[in-house]
């Protein structure tokens, strides 16, 4: 296996499936079935592909594991550089495991253009599994800011009615940022003389350099994760996006953010990220409390999961930057986990939007009985997201609640507040939906059939998987954490 690059092939599987789509001709109704079919054989054959990744992956050993590597640019030192580890390993299957659902999300609900949609989405799942492979600061940026553009074609043809609002904002927010980021990883090359992980990581910068380079990764990752105040795209991103965009939104490209974080600013430049840490605790605050605030006053479900996105990935942020082992795994237990919850709620809101018609919380009525497994189902991720014992919410939120509160009580004591304010607005919109009367006419709904449920419990597995038994998780994700720990030692 050794021989074989299996992370390549990982990587440009779906790209190779996305150009297979173009060739596709004949009536409009064969084109789409056999561009979801092509698409689906595709996704699930990459996802298998990370499974063997994660069976042969040898969570004892040190460094990047299946590294490939060749030049590129050699007058500057770029090249080609890909390598998994424990950090990475789970991004890499979660993004192959959302894009198969997504893909069978949108079955039936993408009746336009069906072979661009498809391959939209196996551009996107290729990039994404590019950023998060790639060990070359020059290639995971151009991975990174890759993913834009299929985002951006995805809200902008397939969204809603302020779709081409929605995608410009969401695309030059993100690009201003990035544009920042690139400046940064330059000076890293002009300084450092390379532009691998590994030898940067190895490389002592000045403080005072290393606070001017941190602010330029910060502008990238801050408006990805999106930390407050840089979260304004996000709600109407997600409004605008088809059910589908949503799900890889939240599930997976905000993680690029906090993952950007883990790469770049705590091992690559120690001394600011420990000099900047009082401000991320002090925006990651804010942005728990204040999203919550406003989830709880949001009509649309959608827009309230929205809030809840960025509320969670508060947690995230302030775990990332508290410097010990405790709030580290927390933070990418927490991404792990809100990949796979966030994903689930935005499933089960286009499930029901594709019924119903509408998002509006008020529309509907005794959800539970005409929907009596649906309403189960995502009771669990419910539950999830306001970290119930048994969860993969609950392992994520404790472990980086700990951790906090070793670095910064306060910033603890506040992220236990959101918790709070997070069980009032989940606990009160699945009341008002499930059980809460109201005076508009109810929709005329039905319960799950079966690709849904195929769907939605393939999703309750892996978060009451990690909710009871995170050791398998937290094993592999601890060693490649420590040397972070080690170049933030003092």
């Amino acid at each position: 296996m050794n021989d074989w690059p299996l992370l390549s092939t990982i990587i440009f599987l779906p790209l190779l499936g996305a150009l297979l789509l173009t060739l596709i001709r004949g009536q409009d109704k064969d084109v789409a079935l056999a561009a979801k079919a092509t698409a689906l054989w595709v996704a699930m054959s990459t996802f298998l592909l990370t499974l063997v990744l994660w069976y042969a992956f040898d969570p004892r050993q040190e460094g990047f594991q299946f590294a490939e590597s060749s030049v590129w640019i050699a007058e500057s030192g770029i090249g080609y550089r890909v390598g998994v580890d424990g950090i990475s390993l789970f991004f890499v299957v979660l993004a192959s495991f959302l894009t198969v659902l997504c893909i069978l999300a949108s079955w039936r609900s993408v009746a336009k253009r069906v072979r661009d949609f498809m391959a939209a989405f196996l551009v996107l799942e290729s990039l994404s599994l590019g950023a998060f492979l790639a060990t070359d600061t020059v290639l995971f940026y151009l991975f990174f800011e890759g993913v834009l553009l299929p985002m951006f074609y995805i809200i902008g043809v397939w969204g809603g009615e302020r779709r081409i609002y929605a995608a410009f904002k969401f695309f030059l927010y993100t690009l201003l940022g990035s544009l920042l980021m690139l400046l940064s990883i330059l000076s890293l090359t002009w300084i450092g003389g390379t532009t691998s992980f590994s030898e940067l990581m190895q490389t002592e910068f000045s403080p005072a350099l290393q606070k001017i380079l941190w602010l330029g990764f910060f502008a990238s990752f801050a408006v990805k994760t999106p930390m407050w105040p840089f979260h304004t795209w996000l709600p109407d991103a997600h409004v605008e996006a088809p059910t589908a965009g949503s799900v890889m939104l939240a599930g997976l490209l905000l993680k690029m953010g906090g993952y950007g974080f883990l790469r770049f600013c705590l091992p690559i430049l120690p001394d600011a990220s420990q000099f900047y840490a009082p401000l991320v605790f002090v925006l990651s605050a804010i942005a728990v409390v204040y999203a919550s605030l406003v989830a709880l006053v949001q009509t649309d479900i959608k827009k309230l999961i929205a809030y809840s996105s960025v509320a969670h990935m508060g947690f995230v942020t302030a775990g990332l930057f508290a410097d010990n082992a405790q709030a580290l795994s927390g933070a990418v237990m927490q991404m792990i986990s809100h990949g796979l919850v966030s994903a689930a709620l935005f499933l089960c809101v286009g499930i029901l939007y594709e019924r119903a018609k509408t998002r509006d919380i008020g529309a509907f009525r005794a959800v539970v009985q005409p929907m009596p497994v649906y309403a189960r189902l995502t009771m669990v991720f419910m539950l999830a997201s306001i970290g119930l014992p048994g969860t993969s919410g609950f392992v994520g939120e404790i472990l980086t609640l700990l951790g906090v509160f070793r670095a910064s009580p306060a910033t603890a004591w506040v992220l236990a507040l959101g918790m709070i304010l997070g069980a009032g607005y989940m606990l009160h919109l699945y009341r008002r939906v499930f059980f809460g009367a109201s005076e508009a006419k109810p929709a005329a709904l039905y319960d799950l059939h079966l690709r849904e449920n195929v769907i939605l419990t393939s999703l309750v597995l892996p978060v009451l998987w990690i909710g009871l038994y995170p050791m398998p998780f937290l094993r592999i994700v601890a060693l490649p954490l420590a040397p972070i720990l080690g170049a933030a030692a003092p």
